[in-house]
């Protein structure tokens, strides 16, 4: 990168791996560790070896009796009873489709698909038989342990009655509420062979994989373009959607691909339970909304759980290691993830709910891949094979990563190891005066251009209490002074309100909303 002074004492010996070990540190974490061992030869679970794989695969095409594949039910605490335990065939490798209705969003995903799938097939049986309760007092998939694959659809609502609005936010509830806990919409398929189903079926036998449907509003569901109340809603709408999502320094966003008036965002450890949740979601919205724009996100690329290991993102790099946890203390949520009372008179019902901001963002691989390590290490602030920060100067272990950077330390030439324009410097909490978000962006991949370039990047998402103190002023900075922005483009952008989480009783999505 032009205009960037190389520090060369400050790097580990990245480059010089070939005359180390060829394989990064072992995994230390819990769900490292798991999968390494569902990837060894057992006689148990779905996690068996290669060639029970391969016979679980074979007998999917044997004739069975009906309803035998039907998903197990789960007790009622959401958890595996006796009867989640898994089928003889377990979770072989499973051919994906293409499917038309979705467009370019299940497109995009069959780039990624068949390889998800096979790694289904060796994931651990917790990860397959996970369930998380779908009510609660805030939604789940926010703090929930970030599962493996994302897909994220908006929707613009065309209908202009209330009451057909509110039908289907019911019909919603009650199918998000049955996908959750591994079951099919409306239960067994009519025997009136001359209806369609109420589900498209392509989750049919699939264990819950950990979905979950997290639901959104946007401004547009308030007032129209014009100002124009729309449900009877503006009086409540929040002054975060009021306000808007400010312009940012290289902002080259598509309209078409942001915003939206509702959303949902399905997450899962099985791309395919994923598409099931938001086709059928799509599908019962016909003709009162119409999908505007979807995304497919795959691999995590952060942390929202202490068990978790720091990801990568496609730069190679570890990011998000000050990312808010689940396990955080009940103090630091409510200050900054969680809605409080107070925070907004007009909005009162959003206690206990969150904003949603995200940015699809472009990485421009092909230039990145060209660059010096050194130069890629300065960029981010970290060591490349370990994560931890420069201001480590000879990192040997990746406990390291968690290390308290020190954005003073000086090499022997009186240079700062981490560069003032270093991505960690720009954006971390220390940085930014304790300002916090819980990160939950994935990876995308939509193919090549038309100039062979591939379309990849990084599905920006954060949930906050409120983006105007805990993520503006960060994307700010970061647009105007972070190194990483040369090899970046923000391509789209999207802000929703998150209603607090749907209780017992409940009968509709955001039912606070409307009370």
């Amino acid at each position: 990168m032009s205009g960037k002074s190389a520090h060369e004492s400050g790097t580990s010996p990245v480059a010089d791996d070939a005359a180390q070990d060829e394989t990064l540190d072992e995994p230390q974490d819990k769900t490292a560790r798991a999968q390494q061992e569902s990837q060894a030869p057992t006689s148990e679970g779905p996690g068996d070896s290669s060639s029970a794989s391969d016979a679980a695969e074979q007998s999917e095409g044997a004739s069975t009796p009906d309803g035998a594949d039907q998903p197990e039910k789960l007790d009622a605490t959401g958890t595996p009873g006796s009867a989640g335990k898994p089928s003889a065939k377990g979770t072989s490798r499973r051919a994906m489709f293409t499917g038309a209705g979705l467009g370019a969003a299940l497109a995009g995903l069959a780039g990624v698909a068949g390889g998800r799938a096979w790694e289904a097939s060796r994931r651990p049986e917790e990860a397959i038989l996970t369930t998380y309760p779908f009510r609660g007092d805030h939604q789940a998939g926010i703090t929930t342990p970030a599962q493996d694959n994302m897909f994220t659809a908006a929707f613009d609502v065309s209908a202009t009655d209330v009451e057909e609005l509110k039908t289907l936010l019911s019909e919603w509830a009650v199918a998000a509420e049955q996908m959750t806990a591994g079951e099919l919409i409306g239960g067994q398929p009519s025997s009136n062979k001359q209806l369609p189903p109420k589900d498209t079926g392509e989750a049919w036998g699939y264990k819950p994989n950990g979905l979950t449907i997290t639901f959104g509003v946007g401004k547009g569901l308030f007032v129209d373009a014009d100002g124009k109340d729309r449900f009877g809603l503006a009086a409540k709408m929040p002054a975060v959607l009021k306000e808007g999502m400010p312009s940012f320094a290289g902002d080259q966003l598509h309209a078409a691909q942001s915003d939206g008036d509702l959303l949902i965002q399905a997450c899962s450890n099985d791309a395919q339970v994923c598409v099931h949740a938001i086709r059928n979601l799509t599908r019962i919205a016909f003709g009162t909304a119409t999908l505007r724009w979807s995304q497919v996100g795959y691999g995590r690329t952060s942390s929202t759980s202490v068990d978790q290991e720091t990801p990568r993102n496609l730069f190679g790099f570890k990011d998000g290691t000050n990312n808010i946890k689940a396990e955080d203390s009940t103090d630091q949520l409510n200050e900054h993830l969680w809605v409080q009372k107070g925070d907004d008179a007009a909005a009162a019902w959003m206690t206990g709910g969150t904003y949603y901001v995200a940015r699809r963002i472009r990485m421009l691989a092909e230039i990145w891949d060209r660059l010096r390590l050194i130069e890629q290490e300065q960029t981010m602030g970290r060591d490349k094979r370990y994560g931890a920060p420069l201001s480590i100067t000879n990192p040997t272990k990746s406990s390291e990563e968690f290390t308290a950077v020190d954005y003073k330390a000086k090499d022997d030439k009186g240079e700062t190891l981490v560069p003032a324009d270093a991505h960690i410097a720009v954006v971390s909490p220390e940085q930014n005066q304790g300002r916090r978000m819980l990160r939950r962006g994935y990876n995308y991949t939509d193919g090549s251009d038309s100039l062979g370039q591939l379309q990849t990047g990084l599905f920006f998402i954060a949930f906050v209490r409120d983006p105007r103190t805990n993520f503006y002023p960060i994307l700010d900075r970061m647009t105007k002074s972070d190194a990483l922005q040369e090899y970046l483009k923000h391509e789209a952008s999207a802000l929703f309100a998150i209603p607090p989480g749907i209780k017992e009783g409940d009968t509709m999505v955001a039912a606070s909303l409307f009370s």
